[in-house]
């Protein structure tokens, strides 16, 4: 399963397409106009694009003689899957912690007879 998610993150690791992604949230465009709002080459553009493709985040279509790019968001899907496993842990409350500690240091005297200074 990492094999597979590896082109997935590799292509997500990059800015300019995870904004080439967003963009195309919206809606299927041309490579052109994918490519306005960057001060980069078509050239540069195309193997961003190749990229995203290759990990299956897009699809790419012929129409007439525009390519147009379309988002797969089930490509997204394991990764998303894998990365919600990381989240079954519950994140650590350190306000919390210090308020239970306080209390604890409060209510036990001896606690505070490390040498520690208050």
């Amino acid at each position: 399963m990492t094999d597979a998610l590896s082109p997935i993150f590799a292509a997500l690791a990059d800015p300019t397409r995870r904004a080439i992604l967003a963009m195309l949230l919206e809606d299927d465009m041309a490579v052109t106009d994918v490519a306005e709002p960057f001060q980069m080459s078509l050239a540069a553009i195309s193997k961003h694009l190749q990229v995203l493709a290759e990990a299956g985040l897009i699809s790419r279509e012929r129409r007439g003689r525009v390519i147009w790019c379309k988002l797969e968001p089930d490509a997204l899907k394991a990764a998303s899957v894998w990365m919600r496993g990381f989240g079954q842990f519950d994140p650590v409350d350190l306000d919390a912690l210090e308020r239970f500690l306080e209390t604890e240091l409060r209510d036990d005297p001896e606690a505070g007879m490390t040498g520690a200074a208050p």
